[in-house]
This record gives structure tokens, C-alpha cells and sequence, in this order.
């Protein structure tokens, strides 16, 4: 029988770095095959040489078993093969329909984009994902979960044959990420063969057939995916196995660093934040606080009040270390020893073409400052010393972000919060993205942060992860707290069902 690919043999080197060595991969038509593998196992590698990201590789490319060259991406598009990033590749200025048919404009007869056309089609692209978006809107009027389903949408549209997902749902909600996997289910029942990169373990078993895993650039194996579980996946993916994901450590718990009263966050009317109602908590020397709750519940715009980011629209009261404090933009907050770590890694967390060292010194250039001039030498003591505690992977300081992988970059991150010396700590997704391996590394440099004194705040979207590293949590939902937990009592269904208490349910 036929394969509709096969990738046979596949090596491709960068310099002196081998990112792939004889590397294997087979996907029938109809097949939800998941890609897995630790950040800088090959997965992104493999997969741009089949989407003609990369031209030159050794081994052989087969469609139909007839071997192909794909020279550019238009030539992988012309075989029918799609592939949606984990970063988003859209231009927010533009219109969502605007963006679906970006480098394929539909014309009229005169030449001139018909935009009309190009909306009405578009809606029955996102009309398949159940999106009840005009696709006249800016995309950047989106949430960040709904811009990902956007270009989700898109690359259905292209009709694609072999279609590629790299995390597609890092940064949608579990109903979006639900409506996903029903759109994946009937694609593969239409002969559509899909490629899943997730480092979601729950979900491959959920909608993989197969699933197949590389290490080091190496092809490990391909498993059926009802005959395996989590933990035999994720010794394939690290090479060891991973008793304990969670490695919690028991810390001495100090005084109150952080006290929120009656945080209220007023939204102007088409707002794409979330408006926040009477937020209050606090927060202890060497604890971690959990914030939990669906995606758009409020999270976010926690941390963004606490910070300075709305402070027009901000009321409530912050006291830090039982002294009241104003915070009326980021500076100040970072004056009074607050550090914010975004979900936005790469759009808002770093300059990705300037180098791990200036990244890590932008919060304090007055500090690294004689004058007009850069006291470089007490700068690179800074960056040299975070680089050794961060354990970050790179050459050296000089490194841009944008070559990193995404465990090293937020690593990057972090040690340039931790670089201001701050008494509380904000870290919003901080495993978004990242593999099992630089998570439990995260996971690791919390345990030592806390030891230190340091008031933690986490937001996860993953249920295990806010219970495993947490003290207590706190659960949100369209805005409000809903629930509170101590570390001992709190389980998956207990902070879903509170994180899921709407005003009209509870009333």
C-alpha cells in the first residue's frame, strides 16, 4: 500500500551542528501522526525541509511514493502541503480575510483584489472552526487565542493534502482547542494526513493514531499511541526516566510580601482585556501562588495591574511588605521590587536580533550606566552570572534570542527578571511551548527561587503543572476569584469546576 509520505534517510548539518542524522518519518492519508521530541531534537528542522523551508539535506523526500524536490515553500504548497507555526506568521495591521488570503489575493476581472470575494470565503473558513468572526476585523483586535484559530482557518482553506501543526493549541482555550480536534477528526476522515507537534502530552493521546519521537537530531521510534502511555513517551523523548515531573521542594514559608486588596481593572467597551472585579490575596515570602483558570478568565490582566501596564484604568489597593505602594507603570513596579515574566516570550519578553546579553539588561540600563556611557564590564559580570544559574545553552552572552530554543529563551527571560534583585515575581505561561525536559529545569529554578525568599505568582493553563509546583491556588473566571486551594486539597476537577463558576451558575 501507498504512503502519501515518506521521508527517508533525512540529514541536514548547520555548520559543525548535525540537527539531523538519517532520520526516518511515514504518514498515510487519513493518519494524525504526533511529532515529538525535547526543544532541539530535529522536530522543527524536519519539518521545514518538508514544508521548503530548507533546501539542502541529504536523504529523499516521497508524496504518492514518487520522490519529489520541494525547492520553496510555493512548491510545497503546490503538493498540498501546509504548515501552521507555533509563532504566529500574520500581519496584525491587516484584516483577518486580509491575512487568509495573503500571496493568493483573489482578483476581478480588472486585476484589483476583490476583497468582497476574499470575506465571504473566508467566513466559510472560519465558519468551519465554529469562529463567529467578521472577517473584516483587524486581526489585531484578536485575542491572541483567536488570531491562532485564524490562522488555523487559513491553512484549512490552502485544501492541503499533508498538513503540519506545530503547538497549535499553546495559546487557545480548551473549547478552542476542543473545536480544533473535532476540525482535525473530519479532515483526517476526508484523507487528509496531519503532522502534530505538541508538548502537550494529554493531547496526542487524545488525537494521534501513531506516535513518533526524536532525540539529539536521531529517530528514536514510532509507537501506536493506544499502546503506549505518558511515561514510556517521555523516557523515548529524554533517554531516562521522569519519576517525578513536579519536583516540588518544601521551603520555609516567610512573612507577607504582597497583599492585593479590591483590584478592579474598568475595560473600555471593545477592549480585548478582560475587565477584573474585586481581586484580593496575598502572598508570602518563599510561597508559590497559583493562578489558575481558562484562557480570557482574567489572568493575565492580574499580573498586567499588579505591574503598572493600565494604571489609568486600575483602582485598588497593593501593599508590599505591609507598606502601601502606587504603581502607576512598569518602572515603578520593577522600583518596588516586582518582576514580570509575559506569556508573549518572543512578541513582548524579548528583542529576539539582539543578543542574550542586552536582552537581559534592559530593565536596568540607568544601573549599567556612567553617565552617557555603558559600564560594560559590570554588565557582563551580570550576564556571565546569569547565564551560569539560568544554564542556559548557547555559545555566550553574544548569542541573538531569536536563534534560541524556546526553553533557552525563557530562560533568558527569567535572568533578566532576576537581575533587578526582586522581592516578588510574576511568571505568566513560563512553560508555554518548552519541552519536558527544560520544564523540569523551570519547574527546578522555582524551587530555587523560592528558597530564596522570593514571592512567586504562576499562571498555567496545565492543571497539573499549577497543582504540582504550587503552595496555593487561585482560580479565576470571566474576571473574578472563584475558588481557593491549598496545594494537599486541590485537584484537576476541583479547579476546573471552580474555574468554570460563572456568576449566572453560582447566583
Amino acid at each position: 500500500m501507498s504512503r502519501l509520505l515518506r521521508m527517508e534517510g533525512i540529514g541536514k548539518s548547520f555548520g559543525q551542528v548535525r540537527a539531523l542524522n538519517n532520520v526516518s518519518l511515514e504518514l498515510d492519508g487519513g493518519e494524525v501522526l504526533a511529532l515529538m521530541g525535547e526543544n532541539g531534537a530535529g522536530k522543527s528542522t524536519l519539518m521545514n525541509i518538508l514544508c521548503g523551508a530548507l533546501v539542502r539535506y541529504e536523504g529523499q523526500v516521497y508524496i504518492d511514493d514518487k520522490p519529489v524536490q520541494i525547492g520553496n515553500p510555493v512548491v510545497a504548497r503546490s503538493l498540498g502541503i501546509a504548515k501552521i507555526h507555533q509563532e504566529l506568521q500574520m500581519a496584525k495591521e491587516m484584516s483577518i480575510a486580509e491575512n487568509m488570503f495573503m500571496g493568493r489575493e483573489k482578483c476581478n476581472w480588472l486585476g484589483l483584489v476583490d476583497k468582497k470575494a476574499q470575506e465571504e470565503e473566508a467566513k466559510k473558513w472560519l465558519s468551519m472552526l465554529e469562529l463567529d468572526l467578521n472577517p473584516h476585523r483587524p486581526l489585531k483586535s484578536l485575542r491572541v487565542g483567536e488570531q491562532q484559530m485564524v490562522e488555523i482557518a487559513k491553512a484549512i482553506s490552502l485544501k492541503a493534502r499533508i498538513l503540519i501543526l506545530d503547538e497549535p493549541t499553546s495559546a487557545i482555550s480548551k473549547q478552542e482547542t476542543e473545536q480544533l480536534f473535532r476540525v482535525i477528526r473530519r479532515l483526517a476522515s476526508e484523507g487528509v494526513g496531519i503532522i502534530y507537534i505538541t508538548h502537550r502530552m494529554e493531547e496526542v493521546f487524545e488525537i494521534a493514531d501513531r506516535l513518533e519521537v526524536l532525540r539529539d537530531g536521531e529517530y528514536i521510534g514510532t509507537v501506536n499511541a493506544k499502546q503506549t502511555d505518558r511515561d514510556h513517551i517521555i523516557s523515548m523523548m529524554v533517554g531516562r526516566e521522569i519519576k517525578d515531573m513536579y519536583p516540588k521542594e518544601a521551603v520555609p514559608i516567610g512573612d507577607e510580601v504582597l497583599r492585593v486588596e479590591h483590584l478592579y481593572l474598568n475595560t473600555p467597551q471593545g477592549s480585548s482585556s478582560r475587565p477584573l472585579h474585586d481581586i484580593s490575596f496575598t502572598l508570602r515570602k518563599g510561597e508559590v501562588r497559583g493562578l489558575a483558570g481558562l484562557l480570557g478568565a482574567g489572568r493575565s490582566e492580574v499580573f498586567e495591574c499588579l505591574f503598572g501596564v493600565h494604571p489609568a484604568l486600575t483602582s485598588g489597593d497593593i501593599y508590599i511588605e505591609g507598606q502601601k505602594v502606587t504603581i502607576k507603570s512598569p518602572r515603578d513596579a520593577i522600583d518596588h521590587g516586582l518582576s514580570f515574566a509575559t506569556e508573549d516570550r518572543k512578541g513582548k519578553g524579548l528583542v529576539l536580533l539582539r543578543s542574550i546579553g542586552e536582552n537581559m539588561s534592559l530593565p536596568l540600563l540607568k544601573k549599567f550606566t556612567k553617565g552617557v556611557v555603558m559600564n560594560t564590564g559590570a554588565e557582563k559580570v551580570e550576564w556571565d552570572r546569569q547565564m551560569e544559574a539560568m544554564r542556559i545553552k548557547a555559545p555566550g552572552t553574544g548569542t541573538l534570542a531569536g536563534t534560541l530554543s524556546g526553553g533557552n529563551q525563557q530562560k533568558v527571560v527569567l535572568g533578566r527578571w532576576l537581575i533587578t534583585r526582586p522581592k516578588i515575581l510574576l511568571l505568566d505561561e513560563p512553560t508555554r511551548g518548552i519541552d519536558v525536559g527544560a520544564k523540569a529545569e523551570i519547574y527546578q529554578l522555582i524551587n530555587n527561587l523560592a528558597a530564596q525568599g522570593i514571592g512567586i505568582i504562576v499562571v498555567s493553563s496545565e492543571l497539573p503543572e499549577i497543582i504540582g509546583i504550587s503552595d496555593r491556588i487561585l482560580t479565576l473566571c470571566e474576571g473574578k476569584i472563584t475558588g481557593e486551594f491549598m496545594r494537599g486539597d486541590a485537584t484537576q476537577e476541583k479547579l476546573l469546576s471552580a474555574a468554570t463558576l460563572r456568576e449566572e451558575a453560582s447566583a
